[in-house]
């Protein structure tokens, strides 16, 4: 195994798994060997809910290419919201 860096993130989301609509409670990001995605190496993100166990799961395998240009559109979307919708959301 080459992981080369995990970094470990608490969340407040859903996602739909094949159970349905579920809390998310953390999500692992880590570059290292896809599972399914063509590739040597590739970044992933496993979003879950640990006490629901493995149905409560969605995992993605990026490129780099593909990694980044999400992370850019999620921080220019945020950056777009006008700052008094960002202090409606739940937590």
């Amino acid at each position: 195994m080459c992981t080369y860096h995990t970094a470990s993130v608490e969340l407040a989301a859903s996602a739909k798994t094949p159970e349905g609509w579920t809390s998310m409670t953390s999500a692992i990001v880590y570059f290292d060997h896809p599972v399914h995605f063509n590739a040597t190496h590739a970044l992933m993100i496993d979003v879950m809910n640990i006490a629901k166990g493995p149905a409560a799961r969605v995992a993605l395998e990026l490129d780099p290419k593909s990694a980044r240009a999400l992370a850019n559109a999620i921080l220019t979307t945020l950056d777009t919201v006008p700052i008094e919708l960002l202090h409606q959301v739940a937590s």
